[in-house]
């Protein structure tokens, strides 16, 4: 992918950093901790790891992914950058606890496990999986559920679906904007889904993932309508808000509620599918922030 996209794309800017190999002589599991959220570097390091491979990178590793996108963990552990950090079970599977985005999901692999015996902690017995944010390409209704809305007033949702949530946004930045505008709405830009969250990282009711903190426009989306003029949405397992768009893969700007400047006093940008203002002039424009950003690494 094009570096551009990289920045066009935030959500995937933490899933090129591959850990080196001098983590390995840092502080091991749960204890050194460090770094942000009190998060260790080596913890940081296979995070990313992990996501880099389940995302993005499986095919190329060998690893086939099944329906759900779960792959078995003895392979996972096999693949280079992250046997460079030989990671214990007990890492791993805090790993997938310990997320703040809850980007993972293990659990026992029937097929060498048979009794799904949730005390072993043999590798072999395990399947792992990135929740969403892939690029590999994989069945929406396998890994995901579908977002659904009843076909009359007051009539039931269709089985495994579940309703669509109060509050749909995507976070962006000043920078991107324009080029959202000039499209004429937003493309997943190399994943296989446009990501969104149920409502602001600081909420109350503790939103796990799907905008970045420093998001500077919120975009709210009218998912209801889209539904209806036939654009697939979906949930996945840590809360994230999914779509892959129409048929040309675009969320178009019609369907947007509303767009409001989240910094620097720039207010409603859009309303009702109508734009009302431009940026203002003279607007700070930063992209986003990030470690090692661009083709380097990515920052989330």
């Amino acid at each position: 992918m094009d570096s551009r996209d990289l920045l066009a794309d935030p959500d995937r800017l933490e899933d090129i950093a591959v850990p080196s190999s001098s983590s390995r002589g840092g502080s091991k599991g749960r204890g050194g901790r460090g770094g942000r959220g009190g998060r260790s570097r080596r913890d940081v390091d296979l995070s990313k790891a992990l996501s880099k491979l389940l995302r993005h990178q499986a095919g190329n590793a060998g690893i086939e992914l099944d329906r759900e996108g779960f792959a078995p963990l003895d392979r996972v552990l096999q693949w280079a950058p992250i046997r460079s950090l030989a990671p214990s079970f007990d890492e791993i599977t805090a790993a997938v606890r310990d997320s703040d985005k809850q980007r993972f999901a293990i659990k026992p692999n029937s097929a060498t496990n048979p009794d799904l015996d949730e005390s072993s902690t043999e590798p072999s017995h395990w399947l792992i999986r990135a929740n969403q944010g892939h690029s590999i390409k994989l069945d929406s209704e396998g890994l995901l559920k579908p977002i659904a809305v009843p076909s009359e007033e007051g009539g039931a949702l269709p089985d495994g679906s579940v309703p669509v949530p109060e509050t749909v946004i995507h976070g962006t930045y000043f920078a991107f904007w324009p080029a959202i505008v000039a499209s004429g709405g937003l493309k997943p830009m190399g994943r296989n889904h446009v990501h969104c969250s149920i409502g602001l990282p600081e909420d109350q009711a503790g939103v796990i993932s799907g905008m970045r903190r420093d998001a500077e426009v919120l975009v709210y989306v009218d998912v209801a309508a889209s539904i209806k003029d036939g654009v697939k949405w979906w949930m996945s397992d840590n809360g994230v808000v999914l779509t892959e768009g129409d048929a040309e893969g675009m969320v178009s700007a019609k369907y947007f509620k509303e767009v409001v400047g989240r910094l620097q006093n720039v207010g409603v940008l859009w309303k009702d599918g109508e734009k009302v203002a431009d940026l203002p002039q003279g607007l700070k424009i930063r992209t986003p922030s990030g470690k090692n950003r661009g083709r380097g690494g990515r920052g989330r």
